[in-house]
């Protein structure tokens, strides 16, 4: 047995046992009293909808006391803060009063939906529907009257560093009036019912709730109830601390959305021919109808149809130079894969994950079309519910292909606790499939300690018969303190067989095992300091092959990371990198790392201006040795409000590696710019330009949208892709690989 394998025996034992302690102190700490829930009035009055916050009804709604959480936690808000709640038997009323002695310099530079920078004003609230601490929906609002609804996943803990734990993507029906006046400015939110999933009992309902304002141009977020700033940027998201409140006599609707809409559009292509000599042009003239169909089976649990499934409207993912040897992660940007998509959740670790959406409709980076499908999300009794199935039509030589889904979750021990499990299936009508199976579960063992166990096995067409237990076989384990304030940290264990491929899923690597995660140490320095928070952090990680049990990646990483009460950030770190390659990677058709052992050291730092300003950036750096040569990377991110209603952001980076010993040089530019303006708070335009120099491509996506009311939109979105060298490769590559105008309308009937 190798001194690898013995460590790893004993850490996996280790962690079971302290596994079987946590869930017995886990029972402990369930037994603990949670706060009494506040009582949310019922209005006595009807309410209209102005923005002013003046009708006598609002006068017997219940009132939140807002404590400033940043720069300083605990003191009143700077500026007088009146927050009201109350509902009647359809809608659920919040008011808000932000008074501010200086209305001159209020900031809010735009109308468009779900725009959330940080140089303008908000104010919104998070509801916590099912009340499971872990998932939230947040309905915001800024001086324009614009509306910003999200879905909060994972009790606000991020899946990886550069990602937030928000969907902006999810919409729901909502109203919202604002009145800017020289006392301040004024709010009134109005959320339906029936745009809610919640549990009732007997007509009561217990949700969670968190208020929140920001005042842009001091950098200052006031919130309730007060959560301490001891979980970084997105402490004011963590439904885990959110107050219990209750409301009596309502009962969910289940209401009928029924949205047809109508796609038509032209373009064009190119595909090289069997012989591989040339390219032909594809004339692509497109006019077809879908629909989609929403409707709430019972109380708690909605049912979603969809038919010739369109996302012709969707932003363009951005393009990435990728040195690594790691396969590139894209974000989800579908709208029918966003709501409470949390659901649909099993991590192994990052955006490691059994169920990848992304994997329905989508192949090798172009669209498949989806003939249809259905998804139900809700709660049966105590269990969390998701059901997803869909049908693409088929591709190249890829077959039609069926995609199910089944995902089930409980509370135990605690509201923080849970067990689950994922049942994955991909059929294809070739007779291939693909099927697998998790069981996870996350213990609390105390208010920031949690334990974490994941674990799945495949099976599929491709698998050979002699496949042993773990060869198809993943498993995580993990103990996670979730705080930056203090020790906090990450702790895990986790192994991929060589045989485990989930049809339906993210990986990163192949046939390995990791040890290793983060420790961290943190300050609130308090009043006296320029600082928010800081702290200290070191990564470590350790990746064996499984085939010989040798190491093939170790990476340490300590580092300092800082938050300034002017709205400064920094994180900086030094990298010592130990690389075995058993054989080579290429970053280029020209540059490749060749096989051998490999030690380098290298530097990386993130720099950002403070976001509240109108003119904001944010700079990173990766600097050094890399494998036998070296490597620079620098990146500008440039965000500026021109005028009010016309924004423009940017990025360029400039990546580097040089080889002398080869005498090979690697070179990459990537730019992006987005120009977007926001005539009004139904109409938005704009326009995404993309350049990647490794693939010698631009590409252009622009957007108009005219979105009058919730439920109908009109889009008119034109996409081109431009090669800028086609002669380097043989036969030439034709002028541009695609383009086309589409326009697209739909309109929804509530029933």
């Amino acid at each position: 047995m190798t001194r690898f394998q013995m460590l790893s025996r004993f850490m996996t034992s280790s962690l079971f046992i302290f596994f079987a302690i946590g869930t017995t102190v886990a029972s402990v700490f369930s037994q603990e009293k949670a706060p009494k829930p506040i009582q949310i009035n019922r209005l006595s009055d009807s309410i209209t909808l102005d923005g002013q916050v003046k009708e006598n009804a609002w006068n017997g709604a219940t009132s939140l006391s807002l404590v400033m959480q940043s720069p300083e936690f605990g003191p009143p808000p700077s500026e007088k803060t009146e927050v009201l709640i109350g509902f009647d038997h359809e809608y659920l009323y919040v008011g808000a009063r932000l008074f501010d002695r200086e209305p001159d310099k209020i900031q809010a530079p735009s109308k468009k939906r779900d725009y959330m920078m940080g140089d303008t004003e908000w104010f919104g609230i998070i509801l916590d529907t099912f009340n499971d601490k872990e998932n939230g929906l947040a309905f915001y609002t800024a001086p324009t009257g614009l509306r910003l609804d999200g879905a909060i996943f994972n009790d606000a803990v991020p899946v990886s560093p550069e990602s937030i734990p928000m969907n902006l993507s999810w919409n729901t029906f909502w109203d919202v009036e604002t009145l800017v006046n020289d006392q301040g400015w004024f709010a009134e939110i109005r959320i339906p019912f029936s745009s809610l999933r919640f549990q009732d009992k007997n007509g009561e309902v217990v949700m969670g709730l968190i208020a929140t304002r920001y005042i842009a141009r001091k950098n200052e977020s006031d919130i309730y109830p007060a959560i301490p700033p001891n979980w970084g940027m997105f402490s004011s998201w963590k439904c885990s601390r959110a107050c219990e409140v209750v409301m009596e006599g309502v009962h969910s609707r289940n209401p009928l959305y029924i949205t047809p809409y109508t796609l038509a559009g032209y373009g064009q292509s190119y595909d090289l021919n069997d012989q591989e000599t040339e390219y032909l042009k594809d004339d692509q003239p497109k006019l077809e109808p879908g629909l989609d169909i929403k409707y709430g089976l019972t109380s708690n649990l909605t049912l979603d149809l969809t038919l010739n499934t369109d996302f012709a409207q969707v932003e363009a993912d951005d393009v990435q130079v990728n040195l690594t040897r790691y396969s590139l992660f894209f974000p989800e940007k579908r709208l029918f894969f966003q709501e409470r998509s949390s659901i649909f959740d099993f991590s192994f670790g990052g955006p490691t994950k059994l169920f990848y959406s992304r994997s329905i409709g989508i192949y090798e980076g172009q669209m498949v079309r989806i003939y249809g499908g259905a998804r139900v999300v809700g709660r049966v009794g105590g269990w969390d519910l998701g059901f997803l199935d869909m049908q693409t039509a088929p591709v190249d030589d890829l077959p039609s292909e069926n995609f199910g889904v089944l995902r089930m979750r409980r509370r135990v021990f605690n509201p923080y606790s849970y067990v689950g499990g994922m049942l994955t299936s991909r059929i294809g009508m070739d007779g291939s499939y693909n099927v697998v199976y998790g069981v996870d579960s996350q213990t609390r063992l105390s208010e920031n300690d949690y334990l974490l166990f994941a674990w799945a096995q495949c099976f599929d067409t491709e698998r050979p018969s002699t496949s042993r237990f773990l060869d198809i076989a993943r498993f995580r384990l993990g103990w996670e303190r979730r705080t930056n304030k203090g020790l906090g940290g990450l702790f895990r264990i986790g192994r991929r067989g060589p045989d485990y491929d989930p049809g339906m899923g993210f990986e990163l690597l192949e046939d390995y095992t990791v040890v290793g995660g983060n420790v961290l140490y943190g300050w609130l320095p308090g009043a006296q300091s320029s600082l928010q928070s800081h702290n200290v952090f070191n990564t470590t990680r350790l990746i064996y092959r499984n085939s010989d049990g040798g190491l093939r990646t170790l990476l340490l990483q300590p580092g300092w990371e800082f938050f300034a009460k002017s709205g400064w950030f920094g994180n900086f770190s030094l990298v010592f990198q130990r690389e075995s390659l058993t054989e080579s990677f290429e970053l280029s058709n020209d540059v490749s790392v060749p096989a051998g052992e490999y030690n380098f050291f290298g530097f990386q730092g993130i720099f950002t201006t403070p976001m509240n300003r109108l003119l904001s950036t944010m700079v990173n750096v990766e600097a050094g040795q890399f494998y036998d040569g070296h490597r620079i990377s620098v990146g500008f991110t440039p965000n500026w409000t021109v005028v009010n209603d016309i924004s423009l952001s940017g990025f360029y980076q400039y990546n580097w590696a040089e080889f002398p010993e080869r005498n090979q040089i690697f070179t990459a530019h990537i730019a992006r710019i987005k120009l977007e303006a926001t005539l009004s708070t139904a109409f938005t335009a704009s326009t995404f330009l993309q350049y990647n120099s490794a693939i010698s491509a631009a590409i252009a996506n622009i957007r108009l949208r005219y979105n009058p009311r919730e439920g109908t939109d009109l889009y008119v979105v034109v996409n081109d892709s431009v090669y800028t060298n086609r002669y380097q490769e043989i036969p030439a590559l034709p002028p541009y690989s695609s383009r086309a105008v589409m326009i697209k309308y739909s309109t929804t009937f509530n029933f």
